[in-house]
């Protein structure tokens, strides 16, 4: 079983976009994944329609003490999700300080039993490192990094790559890593270059499948859709497949295991 964190430190990069769209090419090979919306700005929330209110969202799990199980919501389009909640942007100020609190979300999905090996668990993290995405990062067990093809991009993800490591030096474990690759205009000299310049610093941990930049994709989540919900995306559909069939044979997304 696999628990995934999607995570960039830079907005932007289609951090939630991969998560929505990566969840739904599991869902057509018969995976339903559990998707957890940790990031304050409810965009994954917004894109599954779900309405939500403080203690129905991860805040009831945060501040009011619900079990994860209790705020599951079953989608009609196979996906389980865990709203998320304007509010949850004040976790910092109210539960920064608590003792042990980086070790919440984990110990939660252990002792609910979360953790089963038909259910994906895909973390879509705030771009910033605080309680909700230090939360996100003890859990999980691998970090897809989507990147965007520009070079402020670049710099993010390399620093991003640094906080990694610090993470498992006083987490005293590795992180399974993947940066994908997003918004590439092959047309658009600057983002062949930002490719190489992501191959040659992260080599094999750079995706070989990439994320085009489209106005079909684009359109999608304007209306609320996955890239396999709407005719006129069928080319990211395919990049979709095509990045979960490589992180399944790869190894990094264990499904089944």
């Amino acid at each position: 079983m696999s628990i995934l964190a999607v995570f960039n430190q830079k907005g932007g990069v289609g951090k939630t976009t991969t998560s929505f769209n990566l969840s739904a090419a599991m869902r057509r090979d018969n995976v339903h994944p559990l998707l957890l919306d940790l990031d304050p700005q409810c965009h994954l929330t917004m894109l599954a329609g779900v309405q939500t209110q403080l203690g129905t969202s991860l805040y009831g799990f945060y501040k009011e003490g619900r079990q994860l199980t209790d705020l599951i919501r079953q989608l009609p389009n196979g996906f389980n999700l865990i709203p998320s909640h304007i509010e949850l942007c004040k976790m910092d100020m109210l539960l920064g300080r608590e003792p042990r609190i980086a070790t919440k979300l984990r110990n939660a999905i252990r002792s609910e039993m979360l953790e089963t090996p038909d259910m994906p668990i895909v973390f879509d993290c705030c771009p910033m490192l605080g309680v909700l995405s230090i939360n996100a990062l003890v859990a999980a067990e691998r970090v897809l990094v989507p990147v965007a093809a520009d070079y402020l991009s670049y710099q993010g993800a390399v620093q991003l790559s640094h906080t990694l490591t610090g993470l498992e030096h006083a987490l005293k474990r590795k992180f399974k890593r993947r940066y994908l690759i997003t918004r590439f205009d092959k047309d658009r000299k600057t983002s062949q270059e930002i490719v190489d310049k992501l191959r040659d610093t992260f080599g094999d941990d750079v995706c070989d499948t990439v994320i085009s930049e489209s106005a079909p994709l684009a359109e999608a989540l304007l209306l609320g859709k996955d890239v396999f919900q709407y005719d006129a995306a069928k080319a990211a559909a395919d990049e979709y497949t095509k990045l979960f069939e490589e992180l399944v044979g790869c190894g990094f997304l264990p499904i089944g295991d």
